[in-house]
């Protein structure tokens, strides 16, 4: 692909990160993307942005007052529920969407300023991959990728050169002569992503683009997105009601909840520590609830006799401080027989978040609970007894 010399070469040099390493934040990718030559600062700004969308029972308000930053070379998240908004403020990016108000501003130029071959230049820098593939059905793998080429009038050995690389970037030189009726999902989405990125874009776009992939093929597309952004130092903005996938790769996230920012900021901090009520109604899939044999035994008071039964410890985390579960400590703070009954920790970007439901002895004596989460020794971020189990 015919990116910048320093951008070649910070991709060649590039590693993926070990299963021990965090992911890199937005500053990280930022920086990297520094030293590989490219521009730092902002890949898109929104300001006051506004749409409104006309209706047979009036004016729709899709987007209201958004207005916030897209770091360069980072991968940011966009989610919420059906009709927040999300697909029509990703697509104010290119203009597929104009704004009622407000400016969006790409690469340091507002696109409203531009005539119409500014916008056909504009898009050239900015690939869109989609839900379902928008493949051509008559067309290969191969004419499919050089399609956009051969429309933009790019000489025929540019295009053999640079749809080769291309293939190559996404694992489907083999594929080149097949027709997408005989690829599988994850095969269609590759080649989505290798015609997106056609024109040596800066920033690429994500409408939902593992939505329609079982989760092995979805871990794959991820790999790939990631690695195209730490490679060749490539903005990847995406969509998903899919918050595993922020989750996996995202530095930060913008939560909508009726066209409006709900919530906005780093994924492990949004993550661990919602505040919107559309945030933890999002998130609720990935928390590890109470199974339902534990849920139906659960008490409020203790049974009779005190030392018949088990309290259940909550210990939870929410990613602050990089503090994380230590069961020596616990089980040295508690001074009591201490069973790990059910729970469960996740790692975003360094920080941990989760919680564990630990069992102690109803005869045993607890310390000050609220003390064990407070102060630089800290056992979690928030402790407490909620029930009682006759037996485990």
């Amino acid at each position: 692909m015919n990116y910048s010399p320093a951008l070649r070469a910070a991709g060649h040099a590039a590693q993926l990160p070990t299963s021990g390493q965090a992911q890199a934040g937005g500053r990280e990718a930022a920086v990297r993307a520094e030293q590989a030559g490219a521009a730092v600062g902002n890949a898109v700004v929104f300001e006051g942005i506004g749409k409104t969308y006309p209706s047979f029972s009036g004016a729709v308000q899709a987007l209201s007052d958004i207005s916030l930053e897209i770091p360069a070379g980072s991968i940011f998240g966009i989610i919420g529920r059906s009709g927040a908004g999300k697909s029509s403020l990703l697509r104010t990016i290119n203009r597929l969407e104009r704004p009622t108000v407000g400016k969006v501003i790409v690469e340091g130029v507002d696109i409203d300023t531009l005539d119409a071959r500014g916008l056909v230049r504009l898009r050239r820098r900015i690939g869109m991959i989609f839900q379902h593939f928008n493949l051509l059905s008559a067309k290969t793998v191969w004419e499919n990728v050089a399609l956009p080429l051969k429309v933009a009038g790019v000489p025929a050995a540019e295009v053999k050169r640079r749809v080769a690389e291309l293939l190559a970037l996404v694992g489907l030189q083999d594929k080149r002569s097949v027709y997408p009726a005989r690829l599988s999902g994850g095969q269609k989405q590759r080649v989505g992503i290798a015609r997106a990125l056609v024109h040596r874009p800066q920033i690429l776009l994500c409408d939902e683009a593992t939505s329609a992939l079982d989760p092995e093929t979805t871990q794959s597309i991820l790999q790939l997105l990631r690695d195209i952004n730490r490679r060749l130092g490539i903005t990847v903005i995406l969509i998903t009601h899919e918050m595993s996938v922020i989750r996996e790769i995202a530095d930060r996230v913008l939560v909508l909840e009726q066209g409006r920012i709900a919530e906005l900021g780093e994924v492990w901090r949004v993550f661990g520590s919602p505040r919107h009520e559309a945030t933890r109604a999002l998130l609720a899939p990935l928390q590890h609830g109470l199974p339902d044999d534990l849920q139906h035994r659960l008490r409020a008071r203790p049974p009779e006799p005190a030392d018949g039964h088990w309290r259940i410890v909550q210990f939870s985390y929410n990613g602050e401080h990089r503090l994380e579960p230590d069961f020596a400590r616990i089980a040295r703070a508690l001074q009591a027989e201490v069973r790990l009954v059910h729970g469960g920790v996740d790692r975003i970007q360094g920080h941990v978040h989760g919680r564990l439901l630990l069992a102690v002895p109803g005869g045993a004596a607890l310390p000050d609970l609220a003390a064990l989460a407070q102060g630089p020794r800290a056992l979690a971020h928030r402790i407490e007894v909620i029930g009682y189990v006759d037996s485990l």
